[in-house]
């Protein structure tokens, strides 16, 4: 990433994730009060930021942040933390040094792959080809995330790959920071939505060989500067339609 690591701080940290929040409930990628995107605090090892309990995503500001650590505990903010938030996103943390953002939603798109049999993202758009050899998937459902073993062994599977499918469930989208794992989150549900789309013509999929699927991954993860333009555009999006936003 092109950010100098000494100059980014918490309150960039914080803006960022506030604007990945309030992105993804305008692009319908959200579902109610549900859900939790979280984010490494800079200079404060095994500590993360994450969306508060009970705020809709349209509404939180940079104050509204909690800090916790990768044991669940409480380390700053005026809110509570959703309970199966500490069990997905601490043990992801702690277990996985490259996931310093760690998004978890059940936007629909992407969430559909997860409740048929056998789903899984077909090398058959360009956009799916990002995801070349980064994706892995969960096919147990365990119920509510509600302990570390259900947190554990979810980060067991995130260790190879950015992406997560989680059977009867939804997506976990983990990266280096909030720009290339928003970025991802965005081109995964468009990514899925083209394959649903697709599947419901009757017709095959037009399937990427192996060789070429690799190749055009190498080619997007060169060009992963568009990541950071996207975010902000989308911080200038929030300046013109939702001013405040920044708090």
């Amino acid at each position: 990433m092109n950010k100098n690591a000494a100059a980014y701080g918490e309150s960039d940290a914080r803006r960022d994730l506030v604007c990945a929040l309030r992105s993804a409930e305008r692009l319908g990628l959200a579902e109610g009060v549900c859900n939790h995107f979280s984010l490494a605090v800079p200079d404060k090892p095994g500590q993360f930021l994450i969306n508060p309990q009970g705020l809709h995503w349209s509404e939180v500001t940079p104050a509204d942040l909690v800090i916790v650590d990768g044991d669940g505990k409480h380390v700053s903010g005026r809110h509570t933390v959703e309970p199966t938030a500490f069990f997905i996103h601490g043990c992801i943390h702690r277990a996985n040094p490259r996931a310093q953002c760690v998004l978890h939603t059940h936007m629909p798109y992407a969430t559909a792959l997860c409740i048929v049999e056998g789903g899984e993202l077909a090398w058959a758009s360009q956009n799916a080809l990002r995801f070349h050899g980064r994706t892995a998937y969960d096919y147990e459902y365990n119920g509510l995330a509600l302990s570390n073993d259900e947190g554990d062994r979810m980060a067991a599977k995130l260790r190879d790959a950015d992406v997560l499918f989680l059977a009867n469930h939804g997506v976990i989208v983990s990266g280096p920071g909030v720009a290339y794992a928003f970025d991802d989150l965005y081109y995964l549900e468009r990514a899925c939505m083209l394959q649903v789309l697709a599947h419901g013509t009757g017709r095959p999929l037009r399937l990427v060989p192996e060789k070429i699927a690799a190749q055009t991954r190498a080619q997007m993860d060169a060009e992963r500067r568009q990541s950071e333009l996207h975010l902000a555009a989308l911080q200038r999006i929030l300046d013109r339609d939702q001013p405040g936003w920044r708090g």
